[in-house]
C-alpha cells in the first residue's frame, strides 16, 4: 500500500479489525520509509458497478460519492457514523446483489431517499431538494408536506 504521505510503496500492518457493522476491515498502517501511520479500510466487492448518469453518460460505481452525498445531508442531524456505514454498505449490497453491472443513477437515488427516510426526515427533504432539483420554496413545502403526512395514520 503506497503511502498518502510521501508515497513510499511499502507499509506494514500494524493492526487489524472489522469496522462496527461488520461490512469491513479497518487496517492500521505504518509506512516502511518516512514512518508515518494511517488507516485503510478493506470491503468486499461482488462485482464491479456502472452507474448510467443522464445522457447514458457512465461511470464506475463510487462509495465514497454515495457517502460523501448521504453525509452531506445528515450534517448536523442525530445520525451516527455507524448509521451512515450501514445505509451505504446496505445501498451497495443491494446494488451487487441484484443482477445489473449498470445501475440508472435514477435508483441509486431513490435507494438513498428510502434508507434516508427511515433515519431522519430532516436528512431527508436535504437530499430529496437536491435529487429533485427544488427550485422554489413552494417545491420545499409541497414536498416537506408530504413527509408529514407519512407520520400521520
Amino acid at each position: 500500500m503506497r503511502c498518502p504521505f510521501c508515497a513510499h510503496e511499502d507499509s506494514q500492518v500494524k493492526d487489524s479489525r472489522p469496522t462496527d457493522d461488520g461490512a469491513a476491515i479497518r487496517r492500521r498502517r505504518q509506512c516502511e520509509g518516512c514512518g508515518a501511520r494511517f488507516t485503510t479500510f478493506e470491503r468486499i466487492q461482488l462485482r464491479d458497478l456502472t452507474v448510467v448518469k443522464s445522457g447514458e453518460r457512465r461511470e464506475p460505481f463510487d462509495r465514497d460519492k454515495l457517502m460523501r452525498s448521504i453525509t452531506v445531508a445528515t450534517r448536523k442531524r442525530p445520525v451516527t457514523p455507524t448509521q451512515l456505514e450501514r445505509l451505504a454498505s446496505g445501498i451497495q449490497r443491494q446494488l451487487e446483489t441484484q443482477g445489473d453491472s449498470e445501475i440508472p443513477s435514477q435508483r441509486i437515488g431513490e435507494m438513498v431517499m428510502e434508507g434516508l427516510k427511515g433515519l431522519d426526515p430532516v436528512a431527508y427533504i436535504r437530499f430529496a431538494s437536491v435529487y429533485k432539483d427544488f427550485r422554489e420554496a413552494r417545491d420545499f413545502e409541497e414536498f416537506a408536506g408530504n413527509v408529514g403526512e407519512m407520520g400521520k395514520g
